[in-house]
């Protein structure tokens, strides 16, 4: 245990330090200066300027999720505070382990005239707006607890099921001097996740799945949080059983393995829909059932057994009636569950189930060397132009559906996208954030034009503290997945979609400093590709294509999904 005398701003560094920080990404103003005046002369943590404090958020996203490591964003108290706030909700829907540190008005101050509860200038309760959106608020009261206060907020970030934490920072605390422990221990009166899987509940896992005719593996971002993945595979491999994920889990598995699916719901892989509709049993792990995978809960996946391994235990039978629950660590009961099956006979490749799982392939997912300028081809031929371990972002809209289906990932933590909150710009700033976190790999942002223009100024940011990214915006001139549904069920009554052609994208990256390029050919765009990885400022890729151009819905028919298609 070290002791030392400091104020709040230096002891907050000193803490982020000890937990590993190398990276931050915020916004200064008034009521963090003490903050930032510290990053200039104590610490040795990098700042990143992002351009609106959103983007801050969304990049620590992007960095946790790429590391595997909690990402870190400031903001000043007021509307810097309250930008951060969608970030912080998107983290919160995806499970996403970030820490955001806020300054506030003074809790004291020498006059009385300005204090917390005061409605000071900049004010705003940041505990009460982010109360439902964090895993863990608090606000400082004491230089003093600064230490415990930071080790606290990391670990329960990090354990347990990942989530956001906020810490609200008055100014005072951050310019008072108090003598500061800093200790590694931590003590949370009732925090305390479920780990290590009751072994009953293996058991009657194992003897179902090892009983099982039809099993089927639905994997979900639990599995990728919990660095799952390998058990994943050889638990798979095993029971010869076929691997569908949810969107939130592409990356799980990989997609080009004989037994890999693809993603389940309303714009999933025909083959995963239609393959749970037929298992006896189902194994998911890591997984909430949500509304986009599952549609009608009533008729989702209603002859098979079910088997949820999940660490949050208000996710078992929150959507779906299981038949054995697991509330524990996915990694660690998806070992416990091979032990057991491995004393098993192991299926035969020959088996009626593998022969049913070729049948469907070669019906649902038929061969395809299609070659028009549309994002199919043009995302199966940017899978072909990147290395195995590249990161992929995605906006959110019919770029991230077609990402999702046509763009395969190989290995965890290689497809980043906004899944339960749905942010428009979220793509961008997450690159950079993923960017920063793998400064070796490349990272490639699928945007569409409506999505990358919420966040494009972070375009700054990039060039600016050279963390080249590429940006490929599937340019239709409209909102385009809204554009669709109202095509589908509005009778093409169009209102507020069409974006027309501005801004001309070309000449916003070259105004920024990065590099712009327009492609209308598939040998086009494989030159502009193989030219961005390799460069060293950001490069943005305007690909134009038809405002007609739909996600194909990929429902068969029984799966129970198209009772919702028209709510989304």
């Amino acid at each position: 245990m070290a002791t030392a005398k400091m104020n709040g701003a230096n002891a907050l560094l000193e803490s982020l330090e000890r937990q590993g920080v190398k990276h931050v990404f915020g916004i200064l103003g008034g009521a963090i200066l003490p903050v930032y005046d510290a990053l200039c002369t104590h610490s040795g943590i990098r700042h990143i300027l992002a351009r609106h404090e959103q983007g801050a958020a969304h990049a620590a996203d992007g960095y946790a999720r790429a590391s595997g490591r909690p990402g870190v964003c400031f903001a000043t108290s007021g509307p810097g505070a309250t930008n951060l706030v969608t970030g912080i909700a998107n983290a919160y829907m995806d499970s996403s382990p970030i820490i955001a540190l806020t300054g506030q008005v003074p809790s004291v101050a020498k006059n009385s005239s300005y204090m917390i509860g005061r409605d000071a200038f900049q004010e705003a309760d940041i505990i009460g707006i982010t109360t439902p959106i964090t895993k863990y608020n608090c606000q400082l009261s004491s230089v003093a607890e600064i230490p415990k206060t930071i080790s606290t907020a990391f670990y329960i970030a990090t354990t347990g099921r990942p989530g956001p934490v906020l810490i609200d920072f008055p100014k005072n605390i951050q310019t008072d001097t108090a003598n500061v422990e800093f200790t590694s221990h931590i003590d949370i009166r009732g925090y305390n996740p479920t780990i290590t899987p009751h072994p009953l509940q293996i058991r009657k896992a194992a003897e179902c799945l090892a009983d099982a005719e039809r099993p089927i593996i639905l994997a979900g971002g639990g599995v990728i949080s919990a660095n799952a993945a390998d058990e994943l595979l050889t638990v798979a491999e095993l029971l010869l059983a076929p691997v569908a994920t949810t969107f939130m889990g592409k990356g799980a598995f990989p997609e080009i393995h004989p037994l890999s699916v693809g993603t389940i719901g309303m714009h999933g892989n025909p083959l995963a829909n239609k393959l749970l509709l037929e298992a006896d049993v189902m194994l998911a792990v890591g997984t909430r059932f949500s509304d986009r995978a599952t549609g009608n809960l009533d008729t989702f996946c209603p002859e098979a057994k079910k088997i949820h391994i999940d660490i949050d235990a208000a996710e078992i039978g929150k959507n779906i009636d299981v038949d054995i629950p697991i509330v524990a660590d996915a990694k660690k009961s998806l070992a416990a569950i091979y032990e057991r099956l491995i004393k098993q006979a192991k299926r035969k490749p020959d088996n009626p189930w593998m022969k049913r799982l070729e049948e469907a392939r070669a019906q649902l997912n038929p061969p395809n060397e299609n070659k028009e300028f549309k994002p199919k081809s043009l995302l199966q031929t940017l899978r072909k132009l990147l290395p195995d371990s590249a990161i992929v972002t995605t906006e959110v809209g019919q770029n991230q559906m077609w990402a999702a289906l046509y763009f395969k990932a190989l290995k965890p933590r290689t497809f980043i996208s906004s899944g339960g909150l749905g942010t428009m710009g979220f793509g961008f700033p997450a690159a950079i954030g993923a960017k920063t976190a793998c400064p070796d790999r490349v990272v490639v942002d699928i945007a569409g034009d409506g999505s990358f223009i919420m966040t494009e100024q972070e375009l700054a940011c990039s060039v600016i503290e050279e963390i080249p990214v590429t940006v490929i915006v599937l340019n239709n001139g409209v909102l385009g997945m809204v554009a669709q549904w109202q095509r589908m069920f509005y009778k093409r009554r169009y209102i507020a979609t069409k974006l027309g052609t501005y801004p001309d994208f070309v000449k916003l990256a070259e105004s920024y400093g990065a590099q712009g390029f327009r492609v209308t050919t598939i040998p086009e765009f494989q030159k502009a590709v193989q030219i961005a990885i390799k460069s060293k400022v950001t490069t943005v890729i305007d690909v134009p294509i038809s405002m007609e151009e739909d996600v194909v819905p990929m429902i068969p028919p029984g799966c129970g999904l198209n009772q919702q298609v028209g709510d989304y």
